[in-house]
């Protein structure tokens, strides 16, 4: 087995709009690493705009994995995000001892990081019923629900989502335990970190500025991704909004608007406000996390990488790229 302090992954974590592809760009060329993605929504090759994915250009910069790898149609969850990164880790530590993870899913961060406890299946019966009572009582009727049998989830979830609302309840139904319970990190920041073995050292670093501006460069991006053609991409993936994988900020706004449910200025007010609170619900799962190193986004580039050097070989741990 390889010896765990020898290779390191250098996680970078943040905000949704805090500046952590440029940033994660500059390591992996100071490195000389690649990068794998942990957003969620950034592996969907359809959905480039609304889930800002590295551009072409960006990834000419660097070696990226896991963007625009899957399709919306394909079935994916962070448990199968676990077991391909820790796959790709294996044939990376040969050629590099850095390797730069990041986005702004933290249960993926958390998949690779700590590992998930099994998750059990959810039989149809089950999925049915709570299907059928959603139809008919409505999304408030399902919030209640998560809220009241696992706060803990609901304290971060999407909680206009009903298809993870929905998943979250099944679980909960079917173990009979909150379905919070089965991530082994996170928001239970007292749960043993050690309860699953990495062959690797872990570093963790988060990006922050201070929240109006962090809220202000979210209001600039979704502008910026309107004139890009999110309103083009959103009609292009449209037939398939029931899909999963399209339960989420800027495309759920959208499709309400192409229904004839409300207004496009009222769309993108909604975009804007809701990118703001999934911030917010990242920050609060991130500050329970005390394994990660804080670093101010505004800070001068070489003063920043100074400082990540020192993390990196702290105790000396680090070797150099061979």
């Amino acid at each position: 087995m390889t010896d765990r302090c020898s290779n390191t992954l250098l996680v970078l974590v943040g905000a949704t709009g805090v500046g952590k592809t440029d940033l994660s760009i500059r390591l992996a060329q100071h490195y000389s690493c690649p990068i794998i993605n942990a957003d969620s929504r950034q592996i969907y090759r359809e959905l480039p705009i609304g889930t800002a994915a590295p551009t072409e250009q960006e990834q000419a910069c660097a070696t990226h994995y896991f963007v625009g790898n899957k399709s919306i149609t394909d079935s994916y969850n962070a448990g199968q995000y676990e077991r391909d990164v820790l796959t790709l880790l294996d044939s990376l530590w040969s050629k590099h001892s850095v390797v730069i993870m990041t986005g702004g899913s933290m249960l993926y961060v958390d998949a690779v990081c700590y590992g998930l406890d099994a998750i059990p299946e959810v039989p149809t019966v089950i999925r049915e019923q709570v299907n059928q009572q959603y139809e008919q009582y409505g999304l408030e009727w399902l919030q209640a629900q998560v809220q009241q049998l696992d706060p803990l989830y609901w304290q971060n979830a999407d909680q206009a989502n009903p298809q993870r609302l929905k998943h979250c309840l099944e679980v909960t139904l079917v173990a009979k335990r909150p379905y919070s319970s089965f991530r082994q990190m996170g928001v239970m920041g007292e749960r043993d970190k050690q309860l699953t073995h990495r062959n690797f050292r872990i570093v963790k670093v988060g990006l922050e500025r201070p929240r109006e501006e962090l809220y202000q460069r979210i209001n600039t991006r979704v502008e910026q991704m309107l004139d890009l053609g999110l309103e083009e991409e959103a009609r292009t993936v449209y037939p398939h909004k029931h899909l999963n994988s399209l339960q989420t900020v800027g495309y759920r706004e959208l499709f309400a608007y192409f229904d004839g449910q409300t207004s496009r200025e009222e769309a993108i007010r909604l975009i804007k406000q809701n990118s703001r609170h999934y911030a917010k619900r990242q920050l609060t799962w991130l500050r329970a996390d005390t394994t990660i190193h804080w670093l101010d986004a505004n800070m001068d580039y070489d003063k920043a990488l100074d400082i990540i050097d020192g993390w990196l070989h702290a105790d000396g741990l680090l070797q150099q790229n061979s």
